[in-house]
Parts: structure tokens; sequence; C-alpha cells
């Protein structure tokens, strides 16, 4: 998986992007947040960022800001990183920016790597739910193409498709719906086919 790191102190970034790319991560880095937005707008962004909450040029709350808003169509799994102790108010305030997580200096290798594998599980199960939904969008636009006025043969019972093609009844609905057919005899069809039996044995007989 790919990992954005954003750190203004050179040292902290270097030493967290050798830890993540030992742990098997992709990292790409940035030393300030206006490098880090340029890299979540890019179309093979990291789909996980560890960012410092203070940064020069865009601030840690203002990154999860941009990226809710404007790539809120992609999954994106931000935590945030800071020195200070946080407040109530702090934890409020990066959460409700769009923050999924955050972290306090100095962290422990442990509590980053659980962090990671939790972001990890979350974005799987978001990239797991959009593939679901395509799926489900994708069956509705072929249950809306049965839902239309289709043209049928009084005679034969045809369907005529948009491109003037004339299809069985059978043969169209599997075609446009994942419906499967079994075949079998109605009541009606049934006694009107014993009673053409049993006119032919007559005029058979005579």
């Amino acid at each position: 998986m790919k990992v954005l790191v954003a750190d203004d102190d050179h040292a902290t970034l270097d030493m967290t992007k050798s830890l993540l790319e030992e742990w098997g991560y992709k990292v790409v880095g940035a030393s300030n947040g206006a490098d880090a937005w340029k890299i979540i707008q890019e179309d093979d962004a990291p789909s996980m960022v560890v960012a410092d909450w203070r940064m020069p040029g865009m601030d840690g709350d203002e990154l999860c800001r941009k990226a809710r808003t404007q790539k809120e169509n992609k999954p994106l799994y931000i935590i945030l990183v800071t020195a200070k102790t946080l407040t109530l108010g702090d934890k409020v305030s990066g959460l409700t920016a769009g923050a999924d997580d955050y972290l306090t200096k100095p962290w422990a290798l442990q509590e980053l790597r659980a962090r990671l594998k939790t972001g990890e599980r979350v974005l799987k199960l978001q990239m797991e739910l959009r593939r679901r939904v395509h799926e489900l969008e994708q069956a509705l636009v072929q249950v809306k193409q049965l839902r239309g006025l289709l043209p049928i043969c009084a005679h034969c019972k045809k369907i005529r498709d948009d491109k003037n093609y004339w299809h069985s009844v059978e043969n169209y609905i599997s075609a446009n719906s994942s419906a499967e057919f079994t075949h079998g005899i109605c009541p009606a069809c049934l006694e009107e086919q014993i009673t053409r039996f049993n006119d032919k044995k007559k005029k058979s007989k005579s």
C-alpha cells in the first residue's frame, strides 16, 4: 500500500519513511503541507497519509478539510501526528476536519504500525463497499432496461431491441438481466394441448 508521510522535520520524515519501507509500504515524502496536498491530488495518490499537525504552508486541519471536500470520492485514511499534548478541543478539531486517527510524538513503533494496520483494514472495507455499490448500480441499470416500453410482436411474442433486431422473450431477458429460465407448462396451455390431442384422436377414428 502507498503511504504519504508529511513532516517539516527532515530527520523525523526520513526516519518514518525508512521504517514504513521496512514494513513493506511504498512511501512518498513531503516536507510541508502544500507539497502534501499536491501529492494527494495526483491520479496515483497514496491511500494513506501520516501528516504532522503543524506544518508550514498548510497545517493538518486544512489538509484534511481539502482532502475531504475535493477528493471525497477517493478512499483516504489520514493520521495526524503532533508533538503537543492533545486537548479535547484539539481532538475534536482534527476529527471534524476529516482526520481518521492521530498520534502523539514521540510515538512507539508498535503503536504506529498498529494504527497503519487499522488504516489498511478500513481502506479495504471502503474499497470493497465501493465495488459492491458499483455492482448494484450496474444491476439497477439492467433492471431499468426491462422497465421501459418494450415493442413485442402480437403474434410470435418476440421483443424488438433498440437496434431493430427481434429476440425471443427468453433471449432478451437473459441478455438484459441476471434472470435464468426453467420451462414448464401453465394449466391453461396444458388443458388446450389435451383438448387438441383428444380432437385429433376423434378425427383419426372417424
